[in-house]
């Protein structure tokens, strides 16, 4: 006879108390079923016990399932009973936390199903009396929920900045589990949150790591975790809040000197080395300030030459901007306007492939030696180009329009024309060199 079989009200009945184990994914302390076969009918209950067997092998197989993570079916099912619940005109409330509400309460619900002929729906059951535990979420499964529940804010992301969102996310949670192992979410405790910055602390003072991605690793998974409890439900405490390391000074890069980028960079033939599309870059990039992401997704719409203050228009089209203020136009001057003549359609090579050019113009400069001991990067030319423009005493207001910063003030009026940008762009303007 199996272990798991009792006698109730003259019928065999299937009851198994619920592992420690799966105590977190399956609330019930006991589950208990019929097996719809009477005890006189089945004095030795051989037949019950079969039956008994099999609804445990199904239990058991719930229990793992809900044990690897939420799948569809299992979410869909909870659902589904709160959507009945609702539309029967009651709160869905799991049965162990309706066994804790007052009798008339409970008896509400019976009645409900007595007296619209739903005592023999099980799903109707199951949704009034909260047969359908909620399923857990596990560590693994946190970027997905997260994904899910944030899908309609990524929309205006081009399909590497998405796939850069996601990577910085993934890494998130597999850090998380290397430190803590895979659990239920709500079984993170302020322990687990306190190793797992520990983790990143030993990293940064081996020097594996900067503090600056330290804290970043934490906050996304701080972040994460906040919505998925708050959509969720969950009521579960900040356990990461306060676990980003301290004091950490966040270093601006260093800018290249004025007369290295003229006699270094574009004078001499020394970008030559790399192929036209990248070539150009720089040089737009050193007359304009464009950050790399908006240079590389200029396009014959937003490259404007045939006026009369020839400009680019710095535009979402189709990715996330970094701010708004980073919407804006600037004029082209120098070398910038005679390499745009040369990209009328932009860098079609690199549209939304910023990191790969960053890479590739960043080795070219380590190998040719053009970082300087300060071991400067393609994004120093900007921190340059707002160091020239200050050197030739341009307002500040100018100087943030050029350079897309969010100031903090508030707006008045259109902001300065493309005539006097271009004013302060022609005071600063590089000589082109020979060959662009």
């Amino acid at each position: 006879m199996s272990e798991y079989l009792t006698k109730r009200k003259g019928f065999w009945h299937f009851a198994r108390r619920v592992p420690k184990e799966f105590a977190d994914f399956d609330r019930r302390v006991v589950v208990r079923q019929s097996t719809k076969i009477r005890c006189s009918e089945d004095r030795s209950g051989r037949r019950a016990a079969a039956v008994a067997e099999a609804l445990n092998r199904d239990l058991e197989g719930y229990w793992l399932g809900l044990s690897r993570g939420p799948g569809e079916e299992v979410k869909e099912r909870y659902e589904q009973s709160r959507r009945r619940a609702r539309a029967l005109g009651f709160e869905y409330i799991e049965a162990d936390a309706l066994a804790k509400r007052e009798t008339a309460e409970i008896l509400k619900r019976v009645e409900k199903l007595l007296e619209d002929g739903h005592a023999d729906d099980p799903d109707a059951r199951a949704a009034l009396l909260g047969a359908v535990p909620k399923p857990a979420i596990l560590v693994s499964d946190i970027f997905v929920e997260y994904e899910r529940q944030v899908a309609a804010e990524m929309t205006d992301m081009s399909p590497n900045q998405r796939r850069r969102w996601a990577n910085e996310r993934k890494l998130a949670v597999k850090y998380l589990i290397k430190v803590i192992g895979d659990k239920p979410v709500n079984r993170i405790t302020g322990e687990d949150a306190l190793d797992f910055s520990d983790w990143w602390r030993d990293r940064v003072q081996h020097g594996t790591v900067s503090a600056k991605t330290a804290n970043k690793g934490i906050g996304n998974l701080s972040r994460m975790l906040k919505v998925i409890n708050r959509r969720h439900r969950l009521g579960l405490p900040d356990v990461f809040s306060g676990m980003r390391l301290d004091r950490v000074v966040n270093r601006s890069r260093e800018p290249f000197d004025v007369n290295f980028i003229q006699n270094s960079l574009l004078e001499g033939g020394t970008l030559m080395g790399l192929n036209p599309e990248a070539r150009r870059t720089v040089f737009l990039i050193a007359e304009t300030g464009l950050r790399l992401s908006e240079a590389i997704n200029l396009t014959r719409e937003t490259i404007q030459l045939d006026c009369e203050v020839p400009h680019v228009q710095v535009r979402p089209d189709g990715r996330r901007m970094k701010t708004e203020q980073s919407r804006r136009d600037i004029p082209l001057v120098g070398v910038a306007l005679e390499a745009m003549k040369l990209q009328p359609n932009g860098f079609p090579q690199y549209r939304d492939k910023n990191a790969s050019l960053s890479a590739v113009l960043n080795k070219f400069l380590e190998t040719r030696n053009l970082r300087t001991e300060r071991k400067l990067t393609i994004y120093s030319l900007r921190h340059s180009f707002k160091d020239r423009l200050i050197a030739a005493e341009a307002p500040d207001s100018i100087i943030d329009e050029l350079m897309g910063h969010k100031t903090y003030k508030p707006k008045y009026g259109r902001g300065a024309t493309l005539d006097l940008k271009q004013k302060w762009l022609l005071k600063i303007a590089l000589r082109a060199p020979a060959t662009l």
